[in-house]
């Protein structure tokens, strides 16, 4: 199956008509076929106009239609086969494995968004019956469900190129939501792009959706704004850098009808280490170790932030920690710029007063070897910085002397996806006063293992508060994740022929 570079709108393929795009393989250098095009900003016109007008019909597909769409997309990504991997390794230089197991990962996110419009819980339908009767004054009859929003829009992520891309999380939570929407391609990956927008568009003849209801645009920064404030554009999903999340929520904020962009940004996923988890600090920092360098640390729940008690047995946690990492290999970043971010990252922890090296890794233009730097809680209070995420192989150990003091300066972090603790039996009533503060910090909140790996299932949350999301009431993964693109309509004393379908 050839990539061609082109660019999809209302169902039909189309070059770019703005300045070129490469693919390139990041671990050679070379580039890629397909001769790809930024979007102009014409076609990102009308590409949010087709969604505009697929929206109505759209929204009145009945739910048993609309879920075998999804399914259509997950069976026509599946048919892709190799040929889809193997041009996420060559535009990503993920491992195979990791690539096949993040097509099972979207695929089956599709399918349980498909029983999740089937099964119809995800409209809230509510009905207080009349009461004419009532005194002093009676009561009509209001019944209320949740209606899709519209037009979204979607970026694809760099980290993800298929999870949280053309038809990952949110495409799929907003087509079973019934909003038709509208993809921006990562720049970094366009060949997987065009694969899979290719699936999607076949899985929409295939069931009989609407034209419009599915668009692909190539670009950067420029044609991103251009969609945001497009005023057909009705909510955004985003997961990317906390810079370009926060632009994008400006611009949508800027828009003289301001809509909601739900962007997943920034976290370092703070892990506390309590006294009872050192009772093997070798195996804890062998778990630690691979949960920081998995896929060369490129995830937004990868565990930047330690915090381990001062003592023997949390030195030899470090020290263990430290010759872990120490035997990993290089690894190559997702792009030359990823890596430059990380490395900077990295330089700044280095130049902090306080900051001892333990492991000293590289970051090349292509290639990234593990870093780990320690210090204790008085510099990690005084010194800001070094709560910012360094996304790559990079982690920082806080030594605390107390839960007291731990408590206090966890008061103090930024909100977080996830924040995990590990412990005994033994140290439950320490868990006590570092469980709520975490709670107010995180999405999700672990006990054990690591938070490396999201399950997409009914009772998981990838968000929280700012500035890892946005919107810390949502999520990007989950069956919850659709209630972004939804919103409630409760209708009043309405005649039941005119009611909505879902209602009568």
């Amino acid at each position: 199956m050839n990539v061609t570079g082109a660019t999809l709108i209302r169902g039909q393929w189309s070059p770019g008509t703005g300045p070129a795009l490469h693919a390139v393989n990041p671990a050679t250098g070379q580039s890629l076929p397909g001769d790809f095009h930024e979007s102009g900003p014409e076609q990102v016109e009308v590409a949010c106009r087709a969604a505009a007008e697929a929206a109505p019909a759209y929204r009145a597909v009945p739910r048993e239609q609309r879920a075998s769409f999804l399914e259509a997309i997950a069976d026509e990504i599946d048919a892709l086969g190799d040929v889809l991997t193997e041009r996420v390794v060559a535009e990503t230089a993920l491992p195979q494995g990791r690539a096949a197991g993040e097509r099972g990962r979207t695929v089956n996110q599709l399918r349980l968004f498909a029983s999740v419009v089937r099964d119809g819980d995800y409209l809230g339908r509510r009905h207080d019956t009349a009461l004419p009767d009532r005194q002093p004054l009676p009561r009509p009859d209001l019944r209320l469900t949740h209606v899709p929003v519209g037009p979204v829009a979607v970026f694809g992520a760099s980290n993800f190129p298929l999870a949280f891309s053309v038809a990952g999380g949110d495409t799929a939570s907003a087509l079973a939501a019934g909003c038709p929407v509208v993809v921006k391609a990562h720049p970094a990956h366009p060949g997987v792009s065009e694969l899979v927008a290719g699936a999607v568009q076949r899985a929409a003849e295939r069931t009989g959706m609407p034209e419009g209801v599915f668009s692909m645009l190539h670009g950067g920064a420029e044609v991103g704004q251009a969609l945001v404030v497009d005023p057909r554009i009705r909510a955004v999903g985003f997961t990317g850098s906390r810079g370009g999340g926060l632009a994008l929520v400006e611009a949508g904020q800027r828009r003289e009808v301001p809509i909601p962009v739900y962007a997943e940004m920034s976290s370092v996923n703070p892990v506390v280490v309590l006294p009872g988890a050192l009772a093997d600090p070798g195996a804890l920092a062998r778990e630690f170790a691979g949960s920081l360098v998995k896929e060369a640390g490129q995830y937004c729940t990868n565990p930047g932030l330690v915090f381990v008690p001062t003592g023997d047995d949390g030195d030899a946690f470090v020290d263990a920690s430290a010759a872990e990492l120490a035997q990993s290999p290089a690894q190559v970043m997702l792009t030359p710029a990823i890596a430059q971010a990380c490395a900077q990252g990295v330089q700044a922890w280095r130049a902090v007063e306080g900051v001892e090296v333990v492991a000293a890794g590289e970051v090349t233009d292509a290639t990234a070897t593990p870093t780990l730097v320690t210090t204790d809680l008085d510099v990690f209070r005084r010194e800001q910085g070094l709560s910012a995420e360094v996304f790559g192989p990079a982690g920082l150990v806080v030594r605390y002397p107390s839960v007291e003091e731990l408590v206090d300066v966890l008061a103090g972090i930024e909100g977080q996806l996830t924040a995990t603790v590990h412990g005994t039996v033994q140290d439950h009533d320490a868990a006590q006063r570092v469980l709520p503060v975490l709670e107010d910090r995180a999405g999700r909140v672990l006990w054990g293992g690591w938070p490396t790996g999201v399950e997409v299932a009914t009772a998981m949350v990838h968000g929280g508060p700012f500035p890892a999301t946005s919107a810390p009431a949502t999520t990007s993964v989950g069956t919850l994740a659709i209630a972004r693109f939804l919103r409630p309509v409760s209708y009043q004393n309405l005649p039941e022929e005119l009611l909505p379908v879902e209602l009568r």
